[in-house]
């Protein structure tokens, strides 16, 4: 079987546009300054995904002996954007700023009813209704959505520590 001639030349063509772009460009002071909200919350996105199945325990303020919602949001909001964010979830949501549901962006807090206590339950918004956070029921931080008609019944506010 021939292999057409065009194949092997558009893949060293390829290859040599790889190489061929350019360096890194100088830092601007733009740049150099915090890094913007979306960047941020992306980051704690990444964090959070990467302690899925962590487990649960009340009080518990680190991966080793166990998260509850609170301790995972201050350990992710420490860890991966260096705040300091303390504790319970009603804490934590009086100090953030309060935003429309409309506008969460992945980093943001949702806040939650599940004890018929306001703001008992937090976690964090990771986009497309869907949010990561340690639930004591399954005992293990999970993904779960905002129109899931548990969690949508018991919604209450969104929050905010980014601009």
């Amino acid at each position: 079987m021939r292999v057409p001639v065009l194949l092997p030349l558009c893949l060293i063509v390829t290859l040599l546009a790889a190489c061929g772009s350019p360096g890194p460009r100088p830092e601007t002071a733009a740049q150099t300054t915090l890094p913007s909200a979306n960047e941020r919350g992306n980051e704690i996105v990444l964090y959070a995904m990467g302690l899925l199945d962590t487990g649960y325990r009340f009080g518990g303020k680190n991966p080793e002996a166990g998260l509850d919602c609170s301790g995972m949001v201050s350990y992710i909001y420490g860890q991966a954007a260096g705040l300091k964010v303390l504790g319970s979830a009603a804490d934590i949501a009086r100090r953030a700023k309060p935003i429309e549901r409309s506008a969460l962006r992945p980093g943001d807090l949702v806040f939650f009813n599940t004890l018929n206590r306001s703001l008992s339950h937090v976690g964090i918004y990771i986009g497309e209704t869907r949010f990561i956070h340690a639930p004591s029921s399954n005992g293990k931080v999970r993904i779960d959505r905002l129109t899931d008609s548990y969690y949508a019944q018991r919604y209450e506010t969104a929050r905010t520590f980014f601009d």
